[in-house]
């Protein structure tokens, strides 16, 4: 059986307390846990919260974006989503759509160059279910453009991944874990 508390008689006592003279608490050091590695890494109280995000969506500038088109959708297979149109009804850019990860691509407008690089130091590491020498067979097949820049290989950590540069050299590392 669980022991009642007693009850207070008086009630001189809390009043006594709140006359008491409070004593300021010293201010703490943010607390600090280490990790197994031996390294310390320290809470973040009362700083900025950290981004979160659902979901990222890169988009490219590509040169010819029919050719582009043709690489990701027909090539890699990503689905054309929806198509951005000018005033006149010239394809401008379209929104790429592979399970729930989007990809823009647009129309360069020439106003930096036409000798601009593209795809310089830019890539992106895509993850799926799908068997990578397959997907290695179809861009080898597919032509538009694009090429294998690392054959199938099996990674130290797990896994395989294929290395695909796009038509403007854009680099696509696909992931199976």
């Amino acid at each position: 059986m669980a022991a009642r508390k007693a009850r207070r008689t008086t009630r001189a006592a809390p009043l006594a307390r709140s006359r008491k003279k409070k004593t300021p608490t010293p201010r703490k050091k943010p607390s600090t846990r280490t990790r197994a590695a031996g390294r310390q890494i320290e809470r973040r109280r009362n700083k900025q919260e950290t981004l979160r995000l659902r979901s990222i969506e890169p988009s490219f500038t590509v040169s010819n974006l029919e050719r582009s088109v043709h690489f990701y959708s027909d090539v890699l297979g990503f689905v054309v989503g929806e198509r951005f149109t000018d005033a006149h009804g010239v394809l401008q850019g379209v929104r790429l759509k592979a399970g729930i990860c989007q990809l823009g691509l647009s129309q360069d407008d020439w106003a930096k160059g036409r000798d601009r690089e593209r795809g310089v130091a830019v890539r992106v590491w895509c993850t799926t279910a799908q068997d990578i020498d397959a997907l290695a067979a179809r861009v080898a097949d597919g032509g538009g453009g694009g090429r294998i820049t690392q054959a199938p290989s099996d990674e130290p950590w797990g896994g395989r991944s294929l290395s695909v540069d796009d038509p403007d050299g854009f680099h696509l590392t696909i992931y199976r874990p």
